[in-house]
């Protein structure tokens, strides 16, 4: 982790921390604490645990919430053709390029009540302050609140910002979820038409750039005592559903005669520890599956689940083939076999120069000079986005670094100071912004189109 400190705040930046110093819009934050809270209620699990998936019932409850709040902020709003929630506030003329604010609504199994949600109600409340100051904007701004980041129905993460970015893999119609409905069912029953998945992608042109505020998902920021930090990149992940087979039998069965699946798949799993380890990356094996399953019966197949990221693509890859190499050997020696399905595969994403600079502006802007720059382990949807426009994303500090849990914490003042730091992020990409021939054109033909209907 290292300090994002190359330039010293400039006039604009000085200006706006001194009209509005750190954390002075409680009330803005306490509401959107409130509104997290209210959000956590819409969930399909007992008891106050949270899980919200893909095409749900819970899924249709909150993008209706979310919309609200948008209108509420002065957008104009829509739920495009996957599913993501969409909310607009034009720029100093109609039809800008816009830049896209968001982060996602639904969550894992047991899921805490910040990740995602945290980023969509943010970006809501940023709109909803720069429209009620009344400044024009060079730009329109837009918020998506995603549909399927997580993967938790059908087993692909990203769904929505994939559809948004033009990369929908028409393979995945044919997903299932463990209730054995297929996306193509699912998209059906929830009233979206599969044919037209396509009208959800936008184009370059559309876009100047996305901004995501996310809880860290890790405890460096608290280990520095910083509340923000600038993220300079996201890991790049590849998902495997690996398969070791042996033959079932008896469990008086001598240890020589034995092709226990499961010996041979714990050793894997120890090994893959090991080499990820050795090569600084992050390899987790989250699920595991035993057949038959019976405690007097040797194993006879395993399956198990391998996430597999690194900062580099190249180096994350390079050690896919090591883990590879050691499968085979550990199945050799004990007489197994095995195969892998790849069930995922995003590349790293790396945030621009540009839209990193102006959030490190707008942490300085809250009174941080030295902001922390880190790299991301986590996916996120700008991974996806980042396909057709440049990328940034600031992240807010979170308890003890825990996420996907329902101990996931952040407090009111760093809410109160993600809000300053991402309206001063906004407001200084509004100040460096230089528009196209295609946005001048726009601007002009605008502004004829007001001095006709003066002199008529």
């Amino acid at each position: 982790m290292t300090d994002d400190s190359t330039r010293a705040p400039g006039a604009a930046e000085a200006s706006r921390a001194s009209a509005r110093p750190s954390g002075t819009d409680p009330a803005g934050a306490t509401e959107i604490m409130r509104r997290c809270d209210e959000l956590a209620t819409h969930s399909s699990l007992p008891d106050g645990l949270i899980q919200r998936v893909y095409l749900s019932k819970e899924h249709a409850e909150v993008n209706a919430i979310a919309a609200a709040w948008m209108q509420q902020a002065g957008m104009t709003t829509w739920q495009d053709a996957a599913g993501n929630q969409c909310g607009r506030l034009e720029g100093a003329v109609p039809g800008l390029p816009a830049l896209l604010l968001g982060s996602h609504l639904d969550t894992v199994p047991s899921a805490g009540r910040y990740d995602g949600i945290l980023g969509v109600l943010s970006a809501i409340a940023v709109v909803e302050r720069i429209h009620r100051s009344g400044r024009a904007l060079p730009f329109a701004l837009e918020v998506v609140a995603f549909a399927d980041e997580e993967g938790t129905r059908f087993g692909r993460a990203l769904l929505g910002s994939r559809a948004l970015a033009g990369t929908w893999d028409d393979d995945w119609w044919n997903l299932h979820g463990e209730d054995g409905v297929s996306l193509r069912d699912a998209f059906t029953a929830w009233g979206l038409d599969p044919s037209r998945i396509g009208d959800a992608a936008r184009r370059p042109d559309e876009l100047i750039g996305y901004l995501e505020a996310h809880i860290e998902q890790g405890p460096y920021l608290e280990d520095e005592n910083k509340a923000l930090g600038v993220v300079s990149s996201i890991a790049g992940a590849r998902r495997f559903l690996i398969t070791v087979t042996g033959r079932a039998g008896h469990s008086g069965t001598p240890y020589e005669r034995r092709r226990d699946a499961l010996a041979g798949a714990a050793e894997a799993i120890v090994a893959i520890e090991r080499i990820a380890r050795s090569a600084q990356l992050i390899a987790t094996v989250g699920h595991l599956e035993v057949f038959p399953d019976a405690v007097n019966v040797i194993p006879g197949k395993v399956e198990f689940s391998l996430d597999l990221r690194g900062e580099y693509d190249s180096e994350r890859d390079r050690v896919w083939t090591v883990i590879q190499t050691t499968l085979s050997d550990i199945c050799r020696q004990r007489r197994l076999r095995w195969e892998s399905v790849e069930t995922h595969s995003a590349p790293a994403a790396v945030c621009s120069a540009r839209l990193r600079g102006v959030i490190g502006d707008g942490i300085r802007s809250t009174g941080d000079q030295r902001p922390m720059s880190l790299f991301s382990k986590a996916g996120h949807d700008a991974m996806a986005v980042a396909e057709i426009t440049e990328i940034g994303m600031l992240f807010v500090r979170c308890e003890g670094g825990v996420s996907h849990n329902p101990a996931e914490h952040v407090t009111v003042q760093d809410v109160a100071k993600t809000l300053d730091a991402f309206e001063a992020a906004v407001l200084a990409l509004a100040d460096q912004h230089e528009p196209d021939q295609h946005e001048s054109d726009q601007h002009e033909s605008a502004q004829h189109g007001t001095e006709r209907a003066a002199g008529a």
